[in-house]
């Protein structure tokens, strides 16, 4: 009976072993890594920054305010103004599913120390110069962007603009210690920029640095120039000009319910 036993024993053990061999060793699987979605840019932001302009404005020298017939025969002129301005910025954007592509609108508004020497060479009324101020500009646009990297936003932009220029006090050398006022004006165009926007979100989520340049250029319109100072001809003389200006702004921008990509920890 023992003999048996021990036969039956060592028969089940060694059938055991060979089931065992025959098995497949099991295979090693790794964990899912999870994938971190892409950056969404949807959603409205404020800004603030500054920059710097530069303004030419190609005048004719004088005209009939009553009839606008020039009353000079002088050629067009150009004078320059070069400046700086503070900007505040607000807008939206929309980020298309799935894809790198955004629309957006926006609008800013500057205050500015924009200056140029200005010469009035007139043949009726006198030769005249002065310091042309622009002090303020809006404007209103929509913006395409498209997303170079998750965090880098490159982007055209183009809209409405209008602008503000003071009054001038003109100084004649034709007229010992004489004064005359060239007009302050409001003058309204277009312009289109470039620009790009890149997320500082290490430092701060939500922070952005946003640099764009832009074109702008303005209606011409004309302006009235008061001579009355002199005793010669009062008002009914002016100026035409056209505003073309070039600028460069930089500003901080705070997107509100920025939400970077998630990044899985284990």
């Amino acid at each position: 009976m023992k003999k048996f036993v021990f036969a039956f024993t060592a028969i089940a053990a060694m059938t055991g072993a060979a089931s065992a061999a025959d098995l497949a060793a099991r295979p090693y699987t790794k964990a899912p890594v999870a994938v971190a979605p892409a950056v969404n840019w949807t959603g409205c932001y404020v800004g603030a920054g500054g920059g710097g302009a530069m303004t030419n404005n190609d005048h004719n020298e004088t005209y009939d305010a009553t009839t606008g017939v020039p009353i000079s025969s002088n050629s067009n002129r150009t004078s320059g103004a070069r400046g700086w301005f503070g900007t505040v910025q607000g807008g939206c954007d929309y980020q298309f599913a799935g894809t790198n592509w955004l629309v957006g609108g926006f609008a800013d508004y500057d205050f500015m120390d924009v200056r140029g020497d200005l010469s009035i060479d007139g043949t009726i009324v006198p030769t005249s110069t002065g310091s042309q101020k622009q002090d303020q500009q809006w404007a209103v646009g929509l913006r395409v962007g498209y997303l170079v990297l998750p965090q880098l936003l490159t982007y055209v932009s183009g809209g409405y603009t209008q602008a503000h220029w003071k009054s001038t006090a003109l100084t004649s050398l034709s007229f010992a210690g004489g004064t005359a006022t060239l007009g302050g004006a409001t003058k309204g165009g277009w312009f289109i920029g470039t620009g790009d926007e890149y997320a500082l979100t290490s430092f701060l989520p939500g922070l952005f640095w946003k640099t764009e340049y832009r074109y702008s250029e303005f209606d011409r319109a004309n302006v009235t120039i008061d001579y009355t100072g002199y005793g010669g001809p009062a008002t009914g003389y002016g100026e035409s000009q056209k505003f073309r200006e070039h600028s460069v702004r930089s500003e901080l921008v705070y997107r509100f319910n920025w939400a970077g990509p998630v990044v899985a920890k284990y």
